[in-house]
């Protein structure tokens, strides 16, 4: 009897241990990327520590729905390991709100590259009139929204390098494919935030089995040259295209129907498509100190968090 207790509890241990190694692996991989991130715009570990021990209290306070007041400190220290006195002074602390909307500039880029009045016959977006009736830029930004003047939204997209304004034919033309601003870190980090944390809320929402199922999945291949990973650019590209095409227009009518039928609208979605391309000599260092093994048979898979 005592023997099979013993063996129950080795493989319960085991498995216990074998978890938290595999969330240790994890953890790493995530917070690498974050202290390259950190490191190159000058953010102390002081600070980063400061912010991740504010998420582990609102995190914390989350999973604690109905604990009365008085005792919900107490609560979270155990839960996250941080001593009372820090607990108290991180809840009262100010956290930045979670973006649930687009900028301005975003959705006036959208509408422009997915909306046929502002296309052309081949689909590629128009030069537009900045002022007078649709199709102009000022018809345009109006769609988007009557509280901000299109000369603002107009410098705006200049202002972040994604439109040129020709003064002598009062004319504007987008200079680019995707919405990436290119003079506007802040902005980027805050791209950066709302879409790699929403792909994160996905795939850890799907690991923890909570809530709604989320689409979550990738496709890895190793063993291809500096070329071959040039020539799959456009078509990744050419996907993210199609996706982003099909996708703004459908959205737009499922928040107007929403509308006109009076259903509560309180409800968010984020759809994207990422790529990465790296060396294998990087990822076969990666993975040694990993301790895992790599085959050199050629691969080509897919992965997924969805269930």
């Amino acid at each position: 009897m005592s023997d099979n207790t013993t063996s129950k509890s080795d493989e319960t241990t085991s498995t216990i241990n074998g978890e938290e190694t595999a969330l240790s692996k994890a953890v790493s991989r995530l917070l690498a990327p974050l202290a390259r991130l950190c490191l190159a715009n000058g953010v102390t570990f002081a600070v980063a520590e400061e912010a991740l021990k504010r998420a582990f209290v609102q995190e914390a306070n989350a999973l604690q729905p109905g604990v009365p007041k008085h005792g919900i400190v107490s609560r979270i220290s155990t839960a996250t390991g941080i001593n009372r006195r820090e607990v108290t002074r991180l809840s009262k602390a100010k956290t930045a709100e979670r973006t649930n909307k687009q900028p301005l500039a975003f959705e006036i880029f959208a509408r422009w590259t997915t909306d046929p009045l502002f296309r052309d016959k081949d689909g590629a977006p128009n030069t537009l009139n900045r002022l007078g009736t649709a199709p102009s830029f000022e018809a345009l930004a109006q769609t988007v929204t009557r509280d901000v003047h299109p000369r603002s939204m107009m410098d705006e997209l200049i202002r972040l390098g994604i439109m040129t304004f020709d003064e002598k034919l009062d004319q504007v033309s987008l200079i680019r494919a995707d919405f990436v601003p290119m003079s506007d870190s802040p902005q980027m980090l805050g791209l950066l935030g709302d879409n790699v944390g929403d792909h994160l809320d996905a795939a850890v929402s799907n690991v923890l089995h909570g809530g709604d199922r989320h689409l979550e999945q990738a496709v890895f291949a190793d063993e291809l040259s500096a070329e071959s990973i040039e020539a799959l650019r456009p078509l990744i590209n050419d996907q993210w295209k199609a996706l982003r095409q099909e996708m703004i227009p459908a959205l737009t009518a499922f928040i107007e129907a929403d509308k006109l039928a009076g259903r509560e609208q309180d409800r968010r979605i984020r759809i994207g498509l990422y790529s990465f391309a790296d060396t294998t000599s990087d990822c076969n260092s990666s993975n040694r100190s990993r301790g895992i093994r790599r085959f050199r048979k050629p691969a080509v898979k897919e992965s997924s968090d969805e269930i």
